[in-house]
């Protein structure tokens, strides 16, 4: 069972690789409409493809389709979309091997802690399920209990991933782009985080702390004398899910004071640092009847430290006095930009978006100009080695969650109008430079900000030298794009003969056909071997 599912996920992952060679081998120098509409079509075949795999194996595969909605930064944008409708809702267990787990876990028949334990799932998920409990004392506990060979599928599962991030290191050119052993360790914390309920009792307890006391916000407490790695026991809450706008109804609750509440709650989890919550859809959100707001499942959190935000200054600062090197810095402070990034071409493409940016609002550039900067960016974040770290990742999927949620409870609710006034006494009380961020830090920025008559003559300057700047740049670019093609032809003749050797090698070892399984490994390293030494 384990090598079976070794087996198909490797090999879709180097079927989707050799895939996607081919194509750029086959339409290498004509990227025209119909070309990206083909592309769109392929990359839109794999995703379902990707999509039927992960929903009849389950484990990992879900996981990691969640994880990878949120990179946008590595995946397509049809991909993406696809993978949006994946969730990890599958058929529950048998009750009675949830009974045997917790009695396993508590080490006692669950009738010496129960008085009852209800007939039907709650919830049921692709790691835990959800039942009701009633304990001796007659307190309503809700139980999340481990589905059984959870551990086992997913251990296969990353055995399966740590062979295809080894092959896409080694003898891919995705070694440059990104940060392969970080994204492959940030898959492995976040996850295997979820295996072990006790880090989801310690992220609750801690959320309990710092949001506790918060004016309409409700944590549920936690048994930890009940609790173990498989099984986690904590507050029933009665209550519905945020998005319930009949229940809403019915008890007579504001729904624009909902969603200002709930918004300032997800603020002060960004703005003071710590840990986020990274799914807040309305089933983790649930509504009690008196309009209290309670945040539940705490399996998948995020972090944002007080350095990470005022790196975020750093940026914002940068852009508005155009000190992109400052700007530059502070992204690869927080892990956006690999080392080995080319800085003059990235600095070149953020001064070159501020100008147009500036300009449009002057002269209404060109459509087809802007559209052609758009593209380039794009193609830039996939050629340089730009990369989205896992919290902000997580971060950036809970906030378009979040958001959804909101515009659920209020269609016409203001974020920036709730923000501003929170985010500016905020940005006063950091220190930037070893310095508290104060008023003249915030007259300096509003100068810069609603001053464009100073900034006109350079403005002026910059539109004139634009297009002699546009065309030293698409020349760099087309350099650039037949070199990285040239490349990836050379490597796609020893690709295709190290993917056959390797299927070669898998029929050997299942009819144990020894001569068969000698010839294969032998052509396999040699591919490798020069496809590795391919510049």
């Amino acid at each position: 069972m384990a090598a079976y599912r070794i087996y198909r996920i490797v090999w879709l992952a180097l079927k989707f690789y050799l895939q996607i060679m081919l194509f750029r081998k086959r339409h290498q120098g004509t990227w025209d409409p119909l070309t990206v509409n083909k592309w769109n079509q392929l990359v839109t075949k794999q995703a379902k493809e990707y999509k039927k795999a992960a929903q009849q194996l389950g484990g990992l595969l879900i996981k990691v389709g969640q994880f990878l909605s949120t990179r946008a930064d590595i995946m397509p944008p049809t991909f993406l979309a696809e993978l949006e409708g994946l969730t990890d809702r599958v058929p529950s267990v048998s009750r009675g091997k949830i009974v045997s787990v917790i009695e396993t876990e508590w080490n006692a028949p669950y009738t010496q802690y129960l008085q009852t334990l209800s007939d039907e799932v709650v919830a049921s998920a692709s790691i835990g399920e959800v039942y009701k409990g009633i304990l001796k004392d007659g307190t309503e506990v809700a139980i999340k209990v481990q589905r059984p060979g959870t551990e086992r599928i997913i251990h296969a599962d990353f055995q399966a991933f740590a062979f295809i991030m080894w092959f896409f290191r080694k003898f891919t050119p995705l070694d440059k782009k990104a940060d392969l052993p970080a994204l492959y360790g940030e898959m492995i914390r976040t996850i295997g985080n979820e295996l072990d309920f006790l880090e989801e009792l310690k992220s609750g307890r801690s959320f309990s702390d710092r949001f506790g006391t918060f004016p309409g916000v409700r944590i549920p407490s936690y048994y930890e004398e009940l609790s173990t790695k498989r099984v986690l026991v904590m507050e029933w809450i009665e209550g519905s899910r945020i998005t319930d706008l009949s229940f809403i109804e019915k008890h007579d609750l504001e729904r624009k004071e909902l969603a200002e509440r709930l918004f300032l709650l997800f603020l002060e989890q960004v703005l003071n640092g710590g840990q986020f919550h990274a799914d807040p859809h309305g089933g983790n959100i649930l509504l009690t009847a008196d309009g209290t707001i309670t945040l539940i499942d705490f399996g998948m959190t995020g972090t944002i430290t007080k350095a990470d935000a005022q790196a975020g200054l750093r940026i914002a600062e940068g852009v508005i006095f155009k000190n992109y090197d400052q700007v530059l810095d502070a992204l690869e402070e927080l892990g956006f930009l690999l080392p080995h990034a080319n800085r003059s071409l990235l600095k070149d493409a953020i001064n070159r978006t501020v100008k147009m940016y500036e300009s449009s609002e002057l002269f209404q550039m060109d459509s087809l100009m802007l559209q052609q900067l758009l593209e380039d960016l794009q193609e830039l974040v996939l050629t340089q080695p730009v990369q989205l770290p896992a919290e902000f990742a997580f971060f950036g999927r809970a906030a378009s969650t979040f958001v959804g949620v909101l515009y659920v409870l209020d269609p016409e609710v203001d974020l920036l109008g709730l923000a501003r006034p929170r985010v500016l006494e905020w940005a006063k009380s950091q220190e930037t430079g070893g310095r508290v961020f104060g008023r003249e830090d915030v007259l300096r920025w509003l100068l810069n900000a609603t001053d464009p008559a100073r900034a006109l003559p350079q403005k002026l300057a910059g539109f004139l030298e634009e297009p002699d700047r546009f065309r030293h740049y698409l020349q760099r670019r087309d350099e650039t794009d037949r070199e990285w093609k040239r490349t990836l032809q050379t490597r796609t003749f020893a690709g295709c003969f190290g993917l056959l050797s390797f299927i070669g090698l898998s029929v050997g070892i299942w009819f144990e056909h020894e001569p068969y399984i000698w010839v294969s490994a032998v052509v396999l390293l040699g591919s490798l071997w020069t496809f590795r030494t391919i510049d």
